[in-house]
């Protein structure tokens, strides 16, 4: 899949589901820059505010991530006050992708496009969503047949090849969430490890993009495995010989 070089800024005839706070000490790195996992973060908590308005919200509580891009247009710093506007680009049954929009109060701006799966939280499959639940998504985009499929589809490098790095990334007990899954934010912590060799990336404008396959579970080792090149930075996240999922960051 091609994903769209440009997010656009703003959606053009929706009206998006709104939140704003302020950009914590917490969610900011030493260069008081925003992180790509408390966008991550940012992302969870305005989709669970968004369900609470939502017909049958309350019966739509389970999703699972498989594809967040990140774009860091200009970064927003620590202070700022965040206005995060929320809406559906292209919807299925099942699936749906989702555009975030996180403006900051002195002029930091990231878009965001997430691939969301619905699923039945007590027999943990893909799950229906239900027309009321639908009816107000299905019609803010005229795409209503979404389909999965990968961007990132790089094979494994070997270590010891040029800008081939392998490191371990440590589990702690508050990175397992209520599913006896690794949160998907922590993976853009991993990110941030990494990036903080590569100063010139992030400070400006870049794109992140992160896709996930089979959770990691409390217990497994997680280890990195990284390939710089003139055009970015890739990542993949491995359980022994398991790829769990692929990240890239490219300058913009």
């Amino acid at each position: 899949m091609v994903i769209p070089s440009i997010l656009p800024e703003s959606p053009v005839t929706v009206t998006p589901f709104q939140a704003e706070w302020q950009v914590r000490l917490a969610d900011t790195e030493g260069g008081q820059r925003l992180r790509l996992d408390a966008v991550a973060r940012y992302l969870q908590d305005i989709g669970y505010d968004h369900l609470d308005i939502l017909e049958d919200g309350d019966a739509h509580r389970g999703w699972v991530v498989r594809r967040t891009v990140i774009d860091v247009l200009k970064p927003i710093g620590f202070g700022e006050r965040v206005t995060l506007s929320r809406w559906p680009s292209a919807m299925s049954t099942r699936w749906c992708t989702m555009r975030v929009q996180v403006c900051g109060s002195e002029g930091g701006l990231v878009e965001t496009e997430g691939f969301l799966i619905h699923f039945d939280t007590e027999t943990g499959v893909p799950a229906r969503m239900s027309d009321r639940f639908m009816a107000p998504m299905l019609a803010c985009t005229t795409e209503h047949r979404v389909r999965w499929r990968p961007a990132l589809t790089d094979p494994i490098p070997l270590v010891g090849e040029p800008g081939v790095r392998t490191r371990p990334f440590p589990l702690r007990f508050t990175d397992i969430d209520l599913l006896d899954h690794v949160n998907n934010a922590i993976y853009l912590t991993a990110l941030e490890e990494v990036l903080a060799e590569y100063a010139e990336l992030k400070s400006s404008s870049h794109r992140a993009v992160i896709e996930y396959g089979k959770p990691v579970r409390s217990g497994e080792e997680i280890r990195l495995i990284t390939r710089c090149t003139d055009s970015g930075l890739d990542i993949w996240f491995a359980v022994e010989a398991d790829i769990r999922a692929i990240a890239r960051v490219t300058p913009r």
